[in-house]
C-alpha cells in the first residue's frame, strides 16, 4: 500500500497551539454550558460532525449527492454545510466528490453529476437518501441494490425537489432543493456515528500525537493536486484547488475543514477507463487536525461498515468535532505531502 507514497512531515509544533491539554478550537465551542444560562439545553453530539446539538434536532436522515467538481461546476452549493466530504478519482484525472449533510440540511446543493462503481460503497453505511443524475446502468444499478432512497435527475417524481439552473451551463447546472426533499422523506432513520470525535476537554488524536504540518498537498492526478493550508486563528484548513487558487462555495466563502483526512486506496481496473477506488479493506492514512498530522490505518471490513481509524498500538484515532474531508487519494497515482510550512 506505501508503493509510490511519500511524506514530509515537519517537526515543529505551530506556536498558537502548542498547548494540548483541553484544547479549544477557535470559532467551535465545544462545551454547550458555556454560555450562561438558569435553564441550558439539554443537548446531544450530531453522530456525523460530534458537534452538540438540542436533543431531538437532528431527527431526520442523511442526504447524500454526488457533486460535480470540474472548473464549470464550481462554485459548488452547499459544501460549506456538510458533515463529510469524500473526494474521489474520475476519468481524466479529475475529480469528484460524494457529499454527506445531516448536521445541517442547507435549502439547496449541487451541481449533482453522476455515479461512479465506489459510491455504493462509500454511501451505504450512512443509510438515508442519496441523490445524482444518473450514471452508467450497472452502476446506477449497484447503487439501488444498496437500498438507499436512491433520488435520480429524471426519474419520476423528482420535478419538485431537482431543477437546471438558468445561470449555469450543462450538464454543470443540475440544482437539488436539499430541505424540500429531506421533509418528504421524514420516515427515514438517522445515521449512526461516523467517527470517533474528541469530547470536551480531550485533544483529538493528531494534535495530540502528531506532528505539525500547516500545508496538505494531495494529488489525484499530474495536473490535479488540491491542497489545504491551516489557519491557527480559525482553528480550520482552508481548501486550495490544483493551481493554487482559492475554493471557494456559492458566498464566495473559502471551503473550510476541521479534519483533512487522506485515506490511501488502490484503483482497480476492472471497469475500463473508469476508476474504482478499493474502499472496501485497509490501508495507510494520514489524519490532520489543529494544523498537526499523524499515520494512522484505515479500515473498513464490510460495504455496510463505517471505516475505522487507528494508530499502530489499536488505538482509536479521534477527530476534532466538525467538517471532516477524506481525500481517497490513489496508491497507483497520487501522493500525499505534510509541510510544515
Amino acid at each position: 500500500m506505501k508503493k509510490n507514497l511519500f511524506v514530509t512531515l515537519g517537526v515543529a509544533m505551530v506556536a498558537a497551539l502548542s498547548g494540548c491539554a483541553g484544547i479549544q478550537f477557535p470559532g467551535l465551542d465545544l462545551d454547550p454550558n458555556s454560555t450562561p444560562s438558569a435553564t441550558p439545553t439539554p443537548v446531544e453530539y450530531a453522530p456525523l460532525s460530534g458537534v452538540p446539538v438540542p436533543i431531538g434536532s437532528l431527527d431526520h436522515p442523511v442526504l447524500m449527492a454526488k457533486i460535480d467538481n470540474s472548473p464549470e461546476a464550481r462554485p459548488q452549493v452547499g459544501l460549506n454545510e456538510a458533515d463529510i466530504v469524500f473526494e474521489e478519482l474520475v476519468e481524466g484525472g479529475l475529480s469528484r466528490y460524494l457529499v454527506v449533510w445531516h448536521s445541517v440540511i442547507p435549502t439547496e446543493i449541487g451541481p449533482i453529476r453522476s455515479i461512479r462503481p465506489m459510491d455504493p460503497d462509500i454511501a451505504l453505511p450512512f443509510s438515508g437518501a442519496i441523490t445524482y443524475s444518473g450514471g452508467q446502468q450497472r452502476f446506477v444499478q449497484m447503487m439501488i441494490d444498496t437500498g438507499l432512497e436512491n433520488v435520480i435527475h429524471g426519474q419520476s417524481g423528482t420535478e419538485d425537489y431537482i431543477y437546471r439552473s438558468e445561470t449555469m451551463i450543462a450538464p454543470h447546472d443540475v440544482i437539488v432543493r436539499a430541505k424540500d426533499l429531506i421533509a418528504s422523506l421524514s420516515d427515514l432513520a438517522p445515521p449512526a456515528p461516523a467517527f470517533e470525535f474528541a469530547g470536551e476537554g480531550v485533544t483529538p488524536t493528531a494534535l495530540a500525537q502528531g506532528k505539525a504540518a500547516k500545508r496538505l498537498i494531495t494529488s489525484f492526478s499530474a495536473y490535479n493536486s488540491p491542497s489545504w493550508e491551516f489557519d491557527p486563528e480559525s482553528g480550520v484548513y482552508g481548501r486550495l484547488q490544483a493551481g493554487g487558487e482559492t475554493d471557494v462555495d456559492e458566498s464566495q466563502k473559502q471551503l473550510t475543514a476541521r479534519n483533512v483526512v487522506v485515506q490511501m486506496v488502490d484503483e482497480s481496473g476492472e471497469y475500463g477507463y473508469v476508476p474504482h477506488a478499493l474502499v472496501v479493506g485497509e490501508g495507510v492514512a494520514w489524519i490532520s487536525t489543529g494544523g498537526k498530522t499523524v499515520e494512522a490505518t484505515w479500515t473498513k471490513t464490510l460495504p455496510d461498515a463505517m471505516t475505522v481509524f487507528t494508530l499502530a498500538n489499536g488505538e482509536i484515532v479521534t477527530l476534532a468535532p466538525g467538517r471532516t474531508w477524506i481525500e481517497l487519494v490513489p496508491t497507483t497515482s497520487g501522493y500525499f505531502q505534510a509541510k510544515r510550512r
